[in-house]
């Protein structure tokens, strides 16, 4: 027990030491803290439009203050003009900086307190009518732009003044003394009960937001497992079918041919790529963030592996080709990698559309772009028309744009299929009337 009370007497002590620090600093400031809700109106939105009726009825108050102090407290009329127009001026000022403005009121009471001489009673010291019409109403505003701390400590602070200017309310406070204590406390109140509700009306609606984020972020995760799913039931059960098949063909076939063997092992690589970037692609779908930790440390094609790319599609028989034009520079990783899959995928398309062709591959670095063409010849026989319709020219077309760059795919006048891309670099691309 000893040591619990030994604890809290140190903690006592402390914060003591600190009050004088906490004065000043919640005190002595023009400082307001800012709006609960800052993306929508506040009150010091709406202060302009409520302006001229708080002047409107502040001269009413300012003229019997002034009356008051002349009447019933025997002060001269210049002295009684200046406070009274202080007192009314600070219950204005008091929307746009509370704390000076109760530093005025407080100025003002404390100065009445100390010249003033009533009449055979007729006013009651230091709390005049209008002086705690002022103070209640400069004390409900700082309760309501400021921290309730920062209110009470306001409240106490300007009850002590009054009472040190009048000792003998400490002892035997008047009538007069209880109804100004108790409106200058109920001020205070509301002010911090209608803050509290603004408060807590704010936190529950951001509540409300980070729940509907959460929400449409869950049902989009959801979307793209369910994506994930489709397609890992869909192409990679057929992929996998594909590999085992090729890796089973040659031991299905006596004495078979190194050619065979040579393209169907080329059939199970590719197979098993495909799988393993589709991996990739399921990894992205499946995760929560933009790209997954194996997704962003796994690097992406470039055009170095161009070589690589020509040497499968060779190996599934197309006549492929390459032509480099320009100095060979360091790509943008966009770029670059736009540039490969619009490759990629005309190749593609080539093989599918145009099995047995000439294709020819050209790649030219210019100043402010690097363009891609890829040709092929005219297909010795039509190729069967395809089950589905692709979305491989529209994600051409789609990777181009997002670039800034221009896309253009047709037939050529010799019966063959181009695919042109012009991808920006820094500098404006060039048109597509430009010759590749």
């Amino acid at each position: 027990m000893h040591r619990l009370w030994a604890g809290a007497g140190a903690q006592l002590t402390e914060r003591l030491r600190a009050l004088p620090r906490s004065l000043v600093h919640d005190l002595w400031t023009t400082a307001v803290d800012p709006p609960p809700r800052p993306d929508r109106p506040s009150l010091h939105d709406w202060l302009p439009a409520f302006l001229l009726p708080l002047v409107v009825c502040t001269v009413p108050l300012a003229v019997f203050s002034i009356n008051t102090l002349v009447a019933q407290y025997g002060m001269d009329n210049r002295s009684a003009v200046l406070l009274g127009v202080l007192q009314s001026v600070a219950f204005i000022a008091a929307l746009y900086r509370p704390v000076p403005a109760w530093w005025a009121v407080t100025t003002v009471m404390i100065v009445v307190a100390l010249t003033a001489r009533p009449q055979d009673g007729d006013g009651s010291i230091p709390w005049t009518v209008s002086g705690t019409v002022a103070q209640a109403g400069v004390l409900l505003v700082m309760a309501l732009r400021l921290r309730p701390r920062v209110g009470v400590e306001a409240l106490v602070l300007c009850v002590l003044a009054g009472l040190v200017c009048n000792p003998a309310d400490f002892v035997r406070p008047t009538v007069d003394t209880r109804v100004a204590v108790a409106v200058l406390v109920a001020a205070v109140v509301v002010g911090v009960a209608l803050r509290g509700r603004q408060v807590a009306r704010t936190e529950l609606v951001v509540q409300e937001e980070r729940t509907e984020q959460e929400r449409s972020r869950r049902t989009l995760l959801e979307e793209r497992n369910r994506i994930a799913r489709e397609l890992h039931d869909v192409v990679a059960h057929h992929m996998s079918v594909i590999s085992i098949q090729a890796q089973v063909a040659p031991h299905l076939v006596e004495h078979p041919s190194d050619e065979l063997k040579e393209n169907l092992a080329g059939i199970r690589e590719n197979a098993v790529d495909a799988l393993t970037e589709l991996r990739r692609v399921l990894g992205v779908l499946r995760s929560e963030d933009t790209l997954s930790a194996e997704a962003r440390h796994s690097p992406q094609p470039t055009l170095d592996r161009l070589p690589e790319l020509l040497d499968n599609v060779r190996g599934a028989g197309l006549r492929a080709t390459t032509e480099l034009t320009g100095t060979p520079r360091p790509l943008p990783p966009g770029v670059d990698l736009s540039a490969f899959r619009i490759v990629q995928e005309s190749l593609s398309n080539a093989i599918r559309h145009a099995p047995g062709t000439a294709v020819h591959v050209k790649i030219a670095y210019r100043p402010g772009c690097l363009a891609v063409r890829i040709t092929n010849t005219a297909p010795e026989d039509p190729a069967p028309p395809p089950r589905a319709i692709g979305h491989g020219l529209l994600g051409m077309r789609e990777r181009t744009a997002m670039l800034g760059g221009d896309f253009a795919n047709g037939a050529t006048p010799e019966g063959g299929y181009e695919v042109v891309a012009i991808l920006p670099l820094e500098e404006p691309a060039l048109s597509l009337e430009e010759p590749v």
